[in-house]
């Protein structure tokens, strides 16, 4: 049976308020997440993001629309909304742990998604290995912003 969720976590060396930015600031989430970004940063605040794939000319996008927020410690949305009956959401917590934050995300909902056993299972596979590359880059992304800053 396929997981309902996806769980990753990940030390940041960077402060909480660099990694806020970076996870929901349109200037930033390009940088490490989608080519596009628009996010209005607020419960029922909607958004999207749109990935312009380099081997095919197939554009994606998605939009999302924006559950809770609480700077800088929680921020979800839910991806889709318009397409799926029952979305997933995806929550990112952050922890400051001294200069360090500590950032969770959780991706959930996801047997309850409008689709195929094959299609769910497509969808977790892409999702999994996405969010682990993406996290990387979150990760060394929000590290150089902190080191810009200390420079300027």
């Amino acid at each position: 049976m396929l997981a309902d969720r996806i769980e990753r976590e990940i030390e940041i060396e960077a402060p909480i308020e660099i990694v806020w930015a970076v996870i929901t600031e349109p200037e930033h989430i390009v940088s490490w997440f989608s080519d596009t970004a628009q996010v209005d940063l607020r419960p029922g605040g909607e958004g999207l993001f749109v990935w312009q794939p380099k081997a095919t000319n197939t554009e994606m996008t998605v939009n999302v629309r924006v559950e809770r927020v609480e700077p800088p410690h929680f921020f979800s949305f839910r991806w889709d909304y318009q397409d799926e009956k029952n979305p997933a959401l995806v929550e990112f917590s952050l922890e400051a742990t001294g200069n360090t934050t500590r950032l969770r995300l959780v991706e959930s909902g996801l047997q309850g998604l409008d689709r195929s056993e094959e299609s769910k299972e497509e969808y977790f596979a892409d999702h999994t290995s996405g969010w682990d590359r993406h996290l990387e880059r979150l990760r060394v992304y929000a590290a150089d912003q902190k080191r810009s800053a200390v420079a300027h």
